[in-house]
């Protein structure tokens, strides 16, 4: 929801933010139900999203931002999920990790490997809070170390 008081900029952040949420239900739900990601982005963009005062069940979020999220991650799967996997421990890959886990490394490491528009704490710190609000045990610290590892692998020149 806006507030008066907040500027471009915040707004821009917080439809961001609400954009990677909803791309990490997206991609759970597409690993989940084997659904392809131009269906659910159209779900989404027809059923979930929606300006403000529509009702709680409509989140106000940056609609390209999240179709690029999604559709980036299956563009780039290929190319992320190896990443990701090299960075785990030994005898870890990505198919044993939970689902929601899964999304969230997917999601974070495309725009890590994919979107240095966003500075990489930002990517992390915005995970690692998505982390928390669905888990409440090791996998918010799990995430945020495996962010950081993949970060520091794309974006060496920002640590």
């Amino acid at each position: 929801m806006t507030s008066e008081t907040e500027n471009p900029s915040q707004a821009r952040a917080r439809m961001r933010r609400s954009a990677r949420l909803a791309a990490v239900q997206a991609l759970y739900q597409m690993d989940i139900g084997g659904l392809g990601a131009k269906a659910v982005i159209k779900e989404f963009r027809d059923h979930r999203f929606g300006a403000q005062g529509e009702g709680p069940e409509y989140i106000e979020a940056d609609e390209d931002f999240f179709e690029d999220l999604v559709g980036g991650v299956v563009r780039k799967q290929a190319v992320v999920d190896p990443a990701i996997d090299e960075l785990l421990a030994e005898g870890w890959r990505m198919e044993r990790l939970d689902a929601t886990v899964r999304a969230i490394l997917r999601a974070g490491g495309f725009e890590l490997f994919q979107r240095d528009d966003v500075p990489a704490r930002v990517v992390i710190d915005e995970y690692v809070d998505i982390a928390n609000a669905f888990f409440e045990g090791s996998e918010p610290k799990f995430v945020n170390a495996a962010l950081d590892k993949c970060a520091r692998q794309a974006r060496a020149d920002e640590f």
